[in-house]
């Protein structure tokens, strides 16, 4: 499991990077909660192509371990956002989970969604 826990470091990056192309290119341009859409969905396709990737180099060889990397990487991603995003980043627990509040058009809740079931969908598809 370690080499998975290793592999969830680059998905730090790709969403930072993520965040930092919408910040410096199309947030100027279309309000603030169609850039968090677009954002999410361009987080989640990256990281589409990215958890294939690590799918294909290390790929998990029982049901259960999908699961697990899922489960892992689910609470690796949840744990950073929000004591980084708190601790480090200064950000008040109001404006994080803001980004989680599908009913006011935040899809940011779908990014970790994906993280958790991505590793079983991959196995299923690749098995």
């Amino acid at each position: 499991m370690w080499r998975y826990a290793l592999a969830w470091l680059p998905m730090v990056a790709i969403a930072v990077a993520n965040g930092a192309v919408r910040d410096l290119w199309y947030s100027k341009s279309i309000s603030e909660l169609r850039a968090h859409q677009v954002s999410t969905v361009s987080a989640i396709a990256l990281l589409a192509a990215y958890i294939w990737i690590v799918m294909r180099v290390w790929p998990v060889t029982t049901r259960e371990q999908a699961l697990a990397v899922g489960a892992m990487w689910l609470v690796m991603t949840l744990a950073f956002e929000f004591l980084f995003g708190h601790f480090v980043a200064r950000q008040a627990w109001r404006r994080l989970l803001h980004d989680y509040n599908l009913f006011a058009g935040r899809l940011w809740i779908l990014v970790p969604a994906w993280v958790a079931v991505a590793p079983y969908l991959y196995f299923r598809l690749l098995a």
